[in-house]
C-alpha cells in the first residue's frame, strides 16, 4: 500500500506522464514493485495511461 501511495504522489507532482523507470528513479523504489502498484491504480481508476507505457494520475 505505501508503494502505490509514494507512486500516486509521485504522479501527481509530476505534469508530464512518467514511465515506470522514471518514477522508480525518482522514488527509489523497485521497479517490479512500481509495476504492480502501476497495475493496481490502473484497476482502481487512480491513474491513467495516455499513451502506451506512460502513466499520470486522474
Amino acid at each position: 500500500m505505501e508503494t502505490m501511495n509514494k507512486v500516486l504522489e509521485t504522479l501527481k507532482a509530476n505534469a508530464e506522464p512518467m514511465k515506470a523507470g522514471d518514477i522508480a528513479e525518482a522514488t527509489g523504489l523497485d521497479k517490479k514493485a512500481i509495476t504492480a502498484a502501476l497495475t493496481a491504480l490502473k484497476a482502481d481508476g487512480s491513474i491513467i495511461s495516455p499513451k502506451r507505457c506512460y502513466y499520470s494520475a486522474k
